[in-house]
């Protein structure tokens, strides 16, 4: 019943939860799910829905879709660096939340103007917060866009 994606999540949630500083039991009430039905997904035992995934990644503070990807809900191929930039800014505990938000919204902005779509554009945006602030926060990623252009995106299509 275990898949191998299903014990790579576990793994993964066990990381990032150790990461956030949180106990099993801590991450298991932020999150709104029992604390042995958390264990049980950690130890890849479990397969959770993408509404508990939704529930835990915010719990901890990192992507919806990048759990997505890892328990196999979303294609990892088509978007995998995207997905992993945008899973790395949000894991960084240098960055506060909304220096991190910011950090997103500009990387979108470049990734847009250079003719891709990201996550945030097609509804799986990878917060939950400022989802709806498009007006007002794309004004900081256009204007550090303005800035220097030429430093946008250091990867390429391939």
């Amino acid at each position: 019943m275990a898949s191998l994606n299903v014990g790579n999540l576990g793994e993964y949630l066990r990381e990032q939860r150790r990461n956030a500083q949180l106990s099993l039991r801590q991450l298991a009430d932020a999150a709104g799910v029992s604390n042995p039905y958390l264990s049980q997904i950690e130890r890849g035992l479990r397969k959770p829905s993408a509404e508990v995934l939704q529930q835990v990644a915010k719990a901890l503070r990192i992507s919806a879709e990048t759990l997505y990807v890892r328990a196999g809900i979303l294609d990892a191929e088509r978007d995998r660096d995207d997905v992993e930039t945008r899973a790395v800014i949000l894991a960084d505990p240098s960055l506060n939340e909304r220096q991190k938000q910011v950090l997103l919204q500009i990387y979108e902005s470049f990734r847009k103007e250079n003719g891709f779509r990201g996550g945030a554009e097609d509804g799986h945006g990878t917060t939950d917060q400022g989802a709806g602030d498009g007006g007002r926060t794309a004004g900081a990623g256009d204007a550090a866009a303005g800035s220097d252009t030429d430093t946008g995106p250091r990867r390429t299509a391939g």
